[in-house]
């Protein structure tokens, strides 16, 4: 990273960032391009081990891709403002970038990454086993393999 005093290298740092993003932006090795896709997410994490779940339609180029691939990237961030500085203009963010292992979630995981995404987004309330959309969607989950984060946040005024 070529500006070390934006790097975030707290592993629970990058985690409470990735709690706050609305998007995550999924990297896929396409045919010709590559291919990136946002989507809703939901976050599982512990000590040693980080999970984003979403879902998607069972047939696409993102379902395709992934069949083919199980190696990917994701990026997600905060775009807080632009600030005007005497010097020029800089952006006020938060970023975390990573790879991962792609895979379908199968059984009872399937809940768990449905009710990690609605938990993301505050949805608590919502009956997800009485969901009759179920048969037409897939679950996947990221299993990260690292991450790193990047912020520029206003200096605090004393």
């Amino acid at each position: 990273m070529l500006r070390k005093d934006r790097e975030i290298s707290n592993r629970q740092d990058i985690i409470e960032i990735l709690k706050k993003c609305n998007t995550l932006r999924i990297g896929f090795q396409g045919e010709e391009y590559p291919y990136v896709v946002p989507v809703s997410f939901g976050i599982k994490a512990d000590e040693n081990q980080c999970v984003l779940y979403f879902h998607g339609a069972q047939k696409g180029l993102k379902t395709d891709l992934i069949k083919k691939h199980k190696n990917i990237c994701f990026e997600s961030d905060i775009f807080y403002h632009i600030d005007k500085l005497p010097y020029g203009i800089t952006a006020r963010y938060e970023s975390v970038i990573g790879i991962g292992e792609i895979q379908k979630v199968q059984g009872n995981e399937i809940i768990e990454g449905l009710k990690a995404i609605c938990g993301h987004y505050g949805i608590t309330d919502f009956d997800i086993d009485q969901c009759n959309n179920l048969t037409f969607t897939d679950v996947y989950k990221v299993i990260v393999k690292s991450m790193t984060g990047k912020r520029n946040l206003p200096k605090m005024q004393s």
